[in-house]
C-alpha cells in the first residue's frame, strides 16, 4: 500500500521522484500537515469496466485506508474534530478512499435504536462525515452491518427478534435466513440508501462521493459449512440494494476465503478452517448484483505460523491469488479492503509492520502497471492523537513515523504517474510529488 517521468492524465508530469535525507522529508511532507487542501472539484461517481474501476473514463487505481469510527465520533462535539483532521491527512498523503462504519445497531451513539427507529442526532453524524468527505476529494465505502458484535452486529438484529418473539432462533447465523430479521435489514438498507443529507441536500443513493456499498463486515456462518444460506442471503440483498440504487457499485465485504469446493482452499487457504466457515470467495463474489470482490489480510490472526517471513510469503501468495481470480475467473476488480499487521505478536518491530504493507502496496502497484484487477488497496485503520482506547492492536498514526508516512505518500505517486492524478487532485499530487525530487 520509480524510475522514469511520465505525463499523466490531462497532461499532468509527474517527475522522477528520489527520496533523499529523512529532515528533509519532515520538513518536505510534515511542516504542512495541516494546511487546508480542501477542492471544490466535483465528483464523479466510480463504474466499472470489466476488472477496473473508471472514473471520468480513466482506469483508477488507488490507495486508500479504514477509519471505522468516524460516524460515532461526528456525535460528540469534543470528538468532532478527528473526522476532519484524518481526512485532511489522508487528503494530505494523495489517498482518495476511505472504508467506514455507516452502522451502529442498538449500541452507545446507535444510529439504530431498534428495527425501524433510528437516532437523528447519529444520522446527522453520519451526514457531516460525507460531506466532510466531499471536501477532500474522499470517496467512502460505507460498511451497513458487522458480523461481529461490536456496533451491534448480526448479534443485535438476532436479539431485536428474539425479544419480539417472532425470532425462528438464537443463533446469530439466523441473521442470514430469518424473514423477520432479512425484514428488519431491509428496512435498514432503504432507510440509508434514500436518507436526504442535512448538509448537502443530496441523497446518499444520488452522491458520488460514496464509491460503493458493502453489505456486511466479514461475513461467515458457521452452521451451514456448504454456504448455501449466505450465498442466498448476498443474492437477495444485492439485488435489494440495486432495485434503490443502481448508481452505486456494491460489494459483499469477505475476507477472501476459498470455499469447501474451491481446488484454492488447500493451496492458498491460510488454514483447513477457513473452507469451513461458510463463504466461497469465488463463488459469493460471482454474482452479477455483486460489482467487485474484497478481500482481508490477516495472516497473524489467521494462521499458527508464527515466523515473519512466512507471513510475508503467505501475504503475497494470498493478493496474487485474488488478482489472477479477478483476471480471469470473476472479471472484476479485486480491491483489499482491510490488512493489518498486529503489534501484539511476540516479535513484532514497527519495521516488520512496514515490510508487511509493502509487499502488497507493491503488487497492487504492479497490478496497476499491467492494468490488472488489483484496484487498491485500504490499510487497516487510520487514527489521530488521542485516541489509544480505539487502538485495536492494529492502528496507527502514520505521521508520528516518518518511514511509515513515506511508503504510503510514495504509492499515491507512483499511482498517479501510471494514470494522472483525479482532478479534485491534480494540483495538490503534483507538488506532493514533485517535492521529492530533492
Amino acid at each position: 500500500m520509480v524510475k522514469s517521468g511520465i505525463v499523466g492524465g490531462n497532461g499532468v508530469f509527474y517527475p522522477i521522484v528520489g527520496f533523499a535525507s529523512c529532515v528533509a522529508f519532515i520538513y518536505l511532507s510534515f511542516g504542512d500537515l495541516w494546511i487546508d487542501i480542501r477542492s471544490d472539484t466535483k465528483l464523479s461517481f466510480v463504474e466499472r469496466n470489466g476488472s477496473q474501476f473508471i472514473v471520468d473514463g480513466r482506469p483508477f487505481y488507488f490507495n486508500g485506508w479504514n477509519s471505522y469510527w468516524m460516524m460515532d465520533h461526528a456525535v460528540d462535539v469534543s470528538r468532532k474534530h478527528r473526522i476532519r483532521a484524518v481526512l485532511q491527512a489522508g487528503a494530505k498523503m494523495g489517498l482518495t478512499v476511505c472504508r467506514t462504519w455507516a452502522f451502529n445497531d442498538g449500541d452507545y451513539n446507535a444510529l439504530q435504536i431498534s428495527p425501524g427507529r433510528f437516532n437523528e442526532n447519529v444520522f446527522r453524524a453520519l451526514d457531516h462525515v460525507i460531506a466532510e468527505a466531499r471536501k477532500y476529494g474522499i470517496r467512502l465505502i460505507l460498511c451497513l452491518v458487522n458480523n461481529l458484535q461490536a456496533y451491534g452486529g448480526k448479534t443485535q438484529y438476532v436479539k431485536w427478534a428474539w425479544e419480539e418473539d417472532v425470532g425462528l432462533s438464537s443463533s446469530n447465523d439466523s441473521f442470514f435466513y430469518d424473514p423477520t430479521i432479512r425484514h428488519y435489514f431491509k428496512n435498514y438498507i432503504k432507510t440509508v440508501l434514500t436518507r436526504k443529507n442535512t448538509i448537502t441536500g443530496i441523497e446518499y443513493r444520488d452522491d458520488p462521493t460514496i464509491f460503493a456499498w458493502e453489505l456486511i463486515n466479514e461475513p461467515r456462518c458457521m452452521t451451514d459449512k456448504s454456504g448455501d444460506t449466505l450465498q442466498d442471503w448476498i443474492e437477495e440483498m444485492s439485488t435489494f440494494v440495486k432495485s434503490i440504487d443502481r448508481k452505486h457499485l456494491l460489494t459483499v465485504g469477505l475476507e477472501g476465503f476459498y470455499g469447501p469446493k474451491s481446488p484454492k482452499r488447500l493451496t492458498v487457504n491460510p488454514e483447513l478452517w477457513a473452507s469451513d466457515v461458510g463463504t466461497d470467495f469465488i463463488r459469493n463474489s460471482k454474482i452479477s448484483t455483486v460489482d467487485f470482490a474484497s478481500v482481508h489480510i490477516y495472516p497473524d490472526h489467521w494462521s499458527h505460523d508464527t515466523v515473519f517471513e512466512s507471513r510475508l510469503k503467505f501475504a503475497a501468495k494470498w493478493v496474487l491469488s485474488h488478482i489472477e481470480d479477478g483476471d480471469k475467473e470473476l472479471k472484476k476488480p479485486v480491491l483489499f479492503t482491510e490488512f493489518g499487521l498486529s503489534n501484539e505478536n511476540k516479535d513484532f518491530d514497527h519495521s516488520q509492520r512496514e515490510r508487511f504493507f509493502k509487499v502488497i502496496l507493491d503488487i497492487i502497484y504492479k497490478s496497476a502497471k499491467l492494468n490488472q484487477s488489483g484496484a487498491g488497496s485500504l490499510v487497516w485503520q487510520f487514527l489521530v492523537e488521542g485516541m489509544e482506547e480505539f487502538n485495536d492492536e492494529f492502528g496507527i498514526i502514520p505521521w508520528n513515523r516518518a518511514s511509515m508516512y513515506q511508503l504510503f505518500t510514495e504509492q499515491s505517486c507512483r499511482l498517479a504517474r501510471i494514470q494522472g492524478a483525479l482532478p479534485s487532485q491534480m494540483e495538490y499530487l503534483r507538488r506532493l510529488c514533485a517535492a521529492r525530487r530533492l
